[in-house]
């Protein structure tokens, strides 16, 4: 069996359980913001929501619904999209950090931390005052 066409990792587990564990992975770094994994889920991660979030920037409605398509939850989804994305507008890739963390005492296998390079919690909605 070869690799040849195959374009990354495929973590011992089948298509429909790889794109599962994306999905899974994408939704919770949405919601939490920062997540800990594996460095091999946290580097194939890195790739599968930079395309995500390159989508919820351009906030139509197409891109919404394969923002949608591309996470677990639709609240995921509108938080991306709604207040996360127009955050990140200063920049055209590199939106997220991979981090290595220690080893896990289990297996040893290598921990790395991901998160958004942005703070995304930082830049409150501004509301506007009546100048009355």
């Amino acid at each position: 069996m070869h690799r040849h066409g195959f374009i990354g990792r495929k973590f011992g587990r089948e298509r429909d359980q790889r794109r599962a564990l994306m999905k899974g992975l994408a939704t919770s770094l949405v919601m939490h913001g920062k997540i800990e994994t594996t460095l091999p889920k946290a580097k194939e991660l890195s790739r599968y929501i930079e395309k995500v979030i390159t989508k919820a920037k351009k906030a139509d409605l197409h891109n919404r619904r394969m923002v949608i398509a591309a996470l677990d939850t639709q609240v995921a989804a509108n938080k991306l999209v709604d207040e996360i994305a127009p955050k990140l507008t200063g920049r055209n890739s590199g939106h997220v950090r991979v981090e290595r963390t220690a080893l896990r005492v289990g297996d040893g296998a290598q921990m790395a931390t991901i998160e958004f390079v942005d703070d995304i919690k930082a830049a409150p909605v501004k509301k506007e005052e009546d100048k009355a």
